[in-house]
């Protein structure tokens, strides 16, 4: 017999907890982030988010990708949890000392005469190396206890935000901004490792296992592949608007994004906390496992639906309003590409069933082809559309993403069924 109520209270409360914490970054976030983009203009506001993007495309593989595969195994066993995470933190570590090393050698390569644009991604890529401390995170996800990193990352988040402020009302570099950017990432680890403290806790009782390590990593490489990939279709559009129209198309593009991104903390936050009661759900019935991805599954295309209609009307009004009449353009791609949440939503959510069923390479696969479509369809629509052709081609890959279980997948019937129920909001099965 289901007895969802324990876990329900728990998830419930880790769900406010994270949504707070998201809710924060969102409205300070969006805050600050809009005072940069009108203080620095169009163009400085495009090679800064250029820089971000560049760094973006490597990123996956300082994660390893093993976010998701650490919690499942942290829940189905519990008694080594010291030595998985000891394992991921070593490994995720030397990622991080990997990616940004990669990160340089190609940034180099790309802009041997540019030294602006290759300190602002050196600044940033040096936050990589610091991500090796959210594995800490990856206990709490597991226990569904997230108020800890909410107090970690918050702390490091406002702080950082009143030094951006300053920065503004001194008028300071560009560069004093990536660099303001780096100093959250280091004061969000340390803020980590308190907040471990204080739970009661010590990495020191972690532990190296070369076994563990191989065992997460035949798991998780096809997922960093994945990581990788996600990157490109999510940020190429960026790297291609530089090269193909300068960076003031880039600070256009950034500005309308910027508004239509800050909703994904839905998701992540909602998907994060049921994550260990959807793996607990598989191990008692299918019939309840498939019923709590349902529910999950609908409750994403409603959040997503009830905040695409309004803000694709809104949309020229938001972009005056926040960021003036330097980003006018800004407001046509942001009501086209707030579309895209409708699938991203349905993508954070439908990627813990193939972590959960262990489908890692296959998730591999539609991603590529997501990443494949949006570069085929911003060298097709970026020289007619511009700016908007940009919005269009991201709209359609991260749809093939989310429906290729449809189309070319006979094996996934399952889950197809559950997504096209969940676009038309059935919410039964």
């Amino acid at each position: 017999m289901e007895n969802d109520r324990p876990d329900a209270k728990k998830i419930v409360a880790n769900i406010g907890w994270l949504s707070l914490d998201k809710l924060l970054h969102m409205l300070v976030g969006l805050l600050v982030g809009v005072w940069i983009a009108r203080y620095l203009g169009p163009d400085q506001f495009g090679l800064l988010s250029y820089a971000q993007a560049f760094v973006a495309l490597f990123s996956a593989l300082a994660s390893l990708g093993l976010d998701g595969i650490v919690v499942r195994n942290i829940v189905r066993n519990p008694d080594i949890a010291g030595e998985t995470l000891g394992t991921a933190f070593i490994m995720r570590m030397a990622a991080g000392l990997l990616t940004f090393c990669i990160t340089m050698s190609v940034i180099y390569i790309m802009y041997p005469h540019d030294p602006l644009i290759r300190l602002l991604v050196g600044i940033i890529a040096a936050g990589t190396v610091f991500q090796a401390f959210d594995t800490i995170d990856l206990l709490f996800q597991a226990r569904v206890s997230s108020r800890y990193t909410v107090y970690a990352k918050n702390a490091a988040f406002l702080a950082v935000s009143l030094l951006k402020v300053v920065l503004i009302l001194k008028e300071a570099s560009l560069v004093a901004f990536a660099l303001a950017g780096l100093a959250e990432v280091v004061i969000g680890a340390a803020g980590m490792l308190l907040a471990y403290s204080v739970a009661g806790r010590s990495i020191t009782g972690w532990r190296m296992n070369l076994k563990r390590g191989r065992e997460l990593i035949g798991n998780s490489w096809p997922l960093i592949l994945s990581g990788i990939v996600v990157m490109i279709y999510m940020r190429i559009d960026q790297i291609m608007l530089r090269e193909m129209l300068g960076t003031e198309a880039v600070g256009i593009y950034s500005a309308a994004t910027r508004i239509s991104e800050i909703w994904y903390f839905f998701p992540t936050a909602i998907v994060s906390s049921v994550f260990p009661s959807i793996i607990q759900a598989k191990q008692v019935s299918e019939e309840l496992y498939n019923r709590r991805l349902q529910k999950l599954f609908v409750l994403m295309a409603a959040l997503a639906y009830a905040i695409a209609i309004p803000m694709t009307f809104m949309s020229g009004w938001v972009i005056d309003l926040l960021y003036g009449n330097k980003y006018f353009e800004a407001g046509p791609v942001l009501s086209i590409h707030i579309w895209a949440s409708v699938f991203v939503f349905l993508q954070i959510s439908t990627g813990s069933w193939f972590i959960n069923e262990n489908l890692q390479i296959q998730a591999f696969f539609r991603y590529l082809s997501g990443a494949i479509l949006n570069v085929f369809l911003n060298l097709l629509l970026i020289p007619y559309y511009g700016v908007k052709g940009a919005a269009i081609s991201t709209i359609c890959s991260f749809g093939l993403v989310v429906l290729s279980p449809i189309f070319f997948s006979p094996s996934y019937r399952k889950l197809s069924r559950l997504i096209i129920k969940a676009i038309i909001l059935k919410w039964k099965i």
